[in-house]
């Protein structure tokens, strides 16, 4: 039985909550917040709800510390902390910065002896993967990944931490034309601008600079700046009546050629009716991943790259080759 805490009880921690219910070999033993604990109701009952400052005791009855800090800020600060303690799984996913926090999480739990797996999700994660399936397959080829259309987490709570803004949801949108050129095979050259636009719907606080809230979010480097961006200001029972929902999906298009003119087309594809669900079952996956890997002596951090499938699965080695192989 490999034994959960939770940090962090967002939409993300009630996904791993949700995850760690459909696994027999999984139980939930903890939930840590920053807020006060008395004020969360989880849905597992008998399930203690703790202050972040009893992470330093709670060591011994944990396996791994599922980390759902949920931003980019959170993550690259409570990540090393606490692979110093625990084996931790979480989902960073600003690209751009996984280098600098793999290496961070690495020192941590090397020196602490535990396991630290980073950016486990659908993208980072599960799309990564496939990206490095079709590339080592084929590697004469083109990958090509688009997002959405569905609620970004990540960029959502970029939006909401701008000051004035209460509420947000932020949307992202596959360009119809460059999704049907890849389809097709054309491998087309196509920048950032022209194969996603960004839809961001903001509750703001009352009196508030929206000119300056708006320029905020467009000129956003890693979530906005890159891209065509609306900004559309609703209320906050538009938002509830309109964007309470947390769908998301997406697609990893890879072209490539096994010889000259002989092509081929490779294309993962999900379509979530929880972004916060989905990304909550595939930490919890690799929450399996880094018991196992930590009982048999390995330490450091990893990447799901590194990560077996086997390490993955409940089912053990006999059950996979007579089943799924």
């Amino acid at each position: 039985m490999v034994k959960i805490g939770i940090l962090g009880y967002g939409n993300l921690g009630r996904g791993v909550e949700a995850a760690v219910k459909k696994n027999s070999d999984m139980e939930l033993v903890a939930v840590y917040t920053r807020r006060d604990p008395a004020s969360l109701t989880i849905n597992t009952e008998g399930v203690p709800v703790k202050s972040t400052a009893d992470l330093d005791t709670g060591k011994e009855a944990i396996d791994v510390l599922v980390i759902c800090g949920g931003s980019a800020t959170d993550l690259p600060a409570m990540t090393p902390k606490f692979a110093a303690m625990y084996n931790v799984i979480d989902s960073f996913d600003t690209h751009a910065r996984v280098p600098e926090h793999f290496a961070n999480v690495d020192k941590a739990s090397k020196a602490a002896g535990k396991v630290g797996i980073i950016s486990c999700g659908w993208d980072p994660g599960m799309f990564s993967i496939s990206r490095v399936y079709a590339h080592a397959v084929l590697p004469d080829g083109k990958d090509y990944t688009f997002w959405g259309k569905g609620v970004s987490q990540g960029h959502s709570d970029a939006v909401r931490r701008i000051e004035g803004v209460l509420d947000a949801r932020q949307y992202t949108v596959p360009v119809p034309a460059a999704l049907e050129k890849v389809r097709n095979g054309e491998n087309p050259e196509l920048t950032t601008r022209e194969k996603h636009t960004r839809e961001c719907f903001v509750v703001a606080e009352e009196g508030a600079d929206l000119a300056r809230i708006e320029n905020e979010i467009k000129t956003m480097p890693n979530y906005f700046s890159d891209y065509d961006t609306t900004v559309t200001f609703i209320s906050a029972e538009e938002m509830k009546a309109n964007h309470s929902g947390l769908p998301h999906g997406g697609s990893v298009i890879y072209a490539g050629e096994s010889s000259d003119g002989t092509n081929h087309v490779i294309e993962y594809s999900l379509k979530l009716d929880s972004n916060p669900e989905f990304t909550g079952s595939v930490l919890i996956a690799y929450a399996r991943a880094a018991a196992r890997l930590n009982s048999e002596g390995v330490s450091g951090a990893k990447t799901v790259f590194d990560i077996a499938p086997a390490y993955l699965s409940a089912q053990s080695g006999e059950e996979l080759r007579a089943h799924l192989l």
